[in-house]
């Protein structure tokens, strides 16, 4: 992701802080909703192969596969915030969002 995208991933909405939205680019949104159809259909790839009883180790390895995929996202999504939520918040004075980044990243650092 370049710095283009910065100010442009997550916005407050003037009216309530409370009701936060991310705003990305139409290519970040395109290759995000790319990347979870991929997914998607890994993981009827593995309902498959479930059902018709797959040798553990292959629906393993393709389980991993999947949970790969879906970090890659999230990594996409996380950049995006730093760079855009985070630092728009800061520059507001607002150093609550540091606790906030400090949870979503212990959260993400939990799979």
């Amino acid at each position: 992701m370049d710095n283009s995208v910065k100010a442009e991933a997550c916005h407050t909405d003037d009216n309530s802080t409370s009701c936060r939205k991310s705003h990305h680019p139409e290519r970040v949104k395109k290759d995000l909703t790319t990347r979870l159809n991929r997914i998607e259909g890994q993981i009827r790839g593995i309902k498959g192969m479930i059902e018709k009883d797959v040798y553990c180790d292959d629906v393993i390895t393709q389980l991993s596969a999947t949970q790969s995929a879906l970090n890659s996202v999230a990594k996409i999504l996380l950049e995006g915030h730093i760079k855009g939520c985070v630092v728009d918040r800061l520059s507001e004075g607002d150093n609550e969002v540091i606790d906030e980044l400090v949870v979503t990243i212990q959260k993400l650092m939990k799979k």
